[in-house]
């Protein structure tokens, strides 16, 4: 388990606290430049990691009257009780500004202590997730108003989940969600129903007229000429100079632009 640090001098230093069940490990200690940053990593052995990390993450925050955690990278099939260690998390700190979760063996259920983590962790701005959901209706809850939200795998994410997602940029690899179900999102969305906040959403690869066919069959829309162009929102709160793509347009007056960026469908609101 680690627990980082940051300091400010001529150049950002970076301490990582690692512990380990491995006595050999004891005491040693690394250091290396990167990305102009210094990181330093010690090593101390404990018997039991969770309970020594937890006293000492609970010193450290107490030190610098922290109640927000800015990171948190959690890999969610290491450990047999994930829970008390999310615990800790919602008794500790009342924010987690940047959360990155993920496992390393895709055979590995890991929904329950996923779900609990999403319920009970207040995160503020981004999630990213790399796990492999095996439950279809999976109960977490996903936070709302985040700028960014990256989930690698989808394929759980059915239309109900994403009648919940409320948030800025929005990344579904993977998606598996029917065009039946797109049909009536988009038609929400319209009407200012769901998803009010968001900016951009980018899906896996799909054909523009493919969707036009089977997704804006009965939805008003208007196909931009391939000479029109303009610099709309892209991943990561970046923008891209498109020609084309479809529009759709919502009570209000905002606009939404289908197209298609690096082998990726995109739904850019401006």
């Amino acid at each position: 388990m680690k627990l980082w640090m940051s300091g400010f001098m001529e150049l950002k230093r970076r301490y990582i606290y690692v512990m380990a069940s491995d006595i050999k490990m004891n005491e040693n200690s690394e250091e290396k430049k990167q990305n102009g940053n210094i990181i330093r990593k010690v090593y101390k052995y404990s018997k039991d990691p969770v309970e020594e990390w937890t006293k000492l993450s609970t010193l450290v925050l107490d030190i610098f009257k922290k109640q927000t955690i800015n990171y948190l990278s959690m890999q969610m099939d290491a450990f047999v009780d994930h829970i008390s260690i999310i615990n800790f998390f919602k008794a500790t700190a009342k924010l987690v500004d940047d959360c990155f979760i993920y496992q390393l063996d895709q055979q590995n259920n890991v929904d329950e202590n996923v779900a609990y983590l999403l319920n009970n962790v207040t995160i503020s701005n981004s999630l990213e997730t790399w796990l492999h959901i095996k439950t279809y209706f999976f109960d977490g809850k996903i936070p709302k108003n985040l700028k960014e939200l990256y989930i690698n795998d989808s394929r759980w994410i059915g239309y109900v989940k994403l009648l919940e997602i409320d948030c800025k940029n929005v990344i579904l690899k993977n998606d598996r969600i029917w065009e039946k179900d797109w049909n009536l999102f988009l038609k929400k969305w319209i009407a200012m129903k769901t998803n009010f906040n968001l900016e951009c959403l980018q899906l896996s690869h799909k054909h523009l007229e493919t969707f036009r066919a089977l997704v804006l069959y009965d939805i008003p829309h208007e196909v931009m000429d391939g000479g029109v162009k303009r610099i709309l929102k892209t991943r990561f709160n970046q923008t891209k100079e498109i020609t084309g793509g479809i529009d759709i347009r919502r009570v209000d007056g905002k606009t939404a632009t289908f197209f298609t960026h690096d082998n990726g469908f995109m739904m850019s609101v401006h």
